[in-house]
């Protein structure tokens, strides 16, 4: 290759700090010596244009960003965080609806026989926390997955226009969150639980027989959502710290002009 013929400007750039003053120099550019006026835009385009000319094949680099089990786990815990604030509006709401005891704040009563169909989430916590990180993410999915239909149940029960769009909206950030742990659950290459989300009421099973006892049902239902919605939390909380953040890979494909 013959020697490149230096392109000089009416005055020399600024300098850099602690180089001398012309242009950095490098076997990439092949260019001998440039010196620009600064203001010179000609000057500057010549510059551009040579620098373009005399480079060679350089590899592309890609940044793709793969959305991991950890952001997945992150969305997760906020939404539970999100759905307990939620929680404390809908249930205060729902309570003054059904009315005193109810709605007392110092109202605990004992949880009846028929409350069991609800999932429970009255579990010894040292019991809990020696389960799996599988056997909490199936537990917590079929949990609201079958809480999700009893809350259905009681939008379309509601007999105000007020309660009922506040039901319709927490069931479906509960939708999500259920969407949500099976995205957990299928990132970390868990399977989802196979069967019905959780026990069918037996057959036959008849409805409160009186007002009151319907309302203790909706109390429990409530009752046990905050519950779950608290553990939940710091279910994920402690999972998200196990698994390593979302990572950054940069992929390198060699491209030439």
């Amino acid at each position: 290759m013959g020697a490149v013929v230096p392109v000089r400007c009416a005055g020399p750039l600024p300098a850099y700090p602690g180089t001398p003053n012309h242009a950095p120099t490098g076997p990439a550019l092949r260019l001998s010596r440039m010196e620009l006026r600064a203001g010179d835009s000609w000057g500057i385009f010549t510059f551009l244009c040579a620098a373009l000319c005399n480079l060679p094949a350089l590899p592309a680099l890609n940044c793709t960003e793969e959305l991991g089990a950890g952001q997945s786990i992150q969305k997760t815990y906020d939404l539970t965080r999100y759905l307990e604030h939620q929680l404390r509006t809908l249930a205060g709401t729902y309570l003054n609806y059904l009315g005193p005891p109810f709605n007392e704040p110092d109202f605990n009563p004992p949880r009846l026989a028929r409350a069991e169909r609800v999932p429970s989430a009255t579990v010894d916590l040292d019991l809990w926390r020696g389960l799996t990180d599988n056997a909490r993410l199936a537990a917590n999915y079929r949990a609201y997955s079958r809480l999700l239909c009893y809350l259905r149940a009681l939008d379309g029960q509601a007999g105000t226009a007020e309660l009922r769009h506040r039901l319709g909206h927490f069931c479906s950030s509960l939708q999500g969150l259920v969407l949500s742990i099976a995205g957990v659950m299928s990132s970390l290459g868990y399977p989802l639980p196979a069967g019905p989300a959780g026990p069918p009421a037996p057959p036959g099973t008849p409805v409160a027989p009186n007002d009151f006892l319907k309302k203790m049902d909706d109390f429990w239902l409530l009752k046990e959502l905050q519950t779950w919605l608290w553990r939940s939390a710091k279910d994920f909380n402690r999972l998200k710290k196990k698994v390593p953040p979302a990572v950054v890979t940069l992929r390198l494909e060699a491209r030439g002009f």
